[in-house]
């Protein structure tokens, strides 16, 4: 509770619920990272402009952040055989489960999918079992 940041915290989700809303109400599409990065891996004419767009704005708004206030400190509690594993990990679910946490814990859940509920459920317990088997039976 020590990093309890309410007022940040509420502004930064009030931001990414924003940028979602316009993005499907100007473009049509939800606001699911994993998708809007893949569909650069095989671009489609006309569609790759307000994907670099989107991801121009995930790069450049800490870039523009930094102009203001000083970025927090990052701090990763992994060496680099753990974060490829579950990088690679991530990106195995986030294809079974058609989503990531983006496009199905921010756009679906709102849509009240009920693929994005179950998703949603699915990857908040997996984090949690991770959690607790690296700190409390394997530590």
């Amino acid at each position: 509770m020590s990093n309890f940041t309410p007022w940040t915290s509420l502004a930064g989700g009030i931001l990414i619920g924003l940028s979602a809303t316009v993005l499907i109400l100007m473009n049509g599409r939800v606001a699911g990272v994993s998708g809007i990065v893949g569909g650069l891996l095989v671009p489609r004419k006309g569609d790759v402009s307000w994907r670099l767009a989107f991801l121009a704005g995930l790069i450049g708004a800490p870039l523009v952040y930094a102009l203001f206030l000083p970025l927090p400190e990052v701090r990763v509690a992994a060496g680099p055989a753990g974060l490829v594993a579950a990088g690679l990990l991530v990106g195995i679910g986030t294809r079974y489960g058609s989503g990531c946490t983006s496009g199905h814990g921010v756009c679906g859940v709102s849509r009240m999918s009920p693929r994005s509920l179950v998703a949603t459920a699915a990857f908040m317990l997996a984090g949690f079992a991770t959690v607790f088997v690296l700190r409390h039976l394997i530590a």
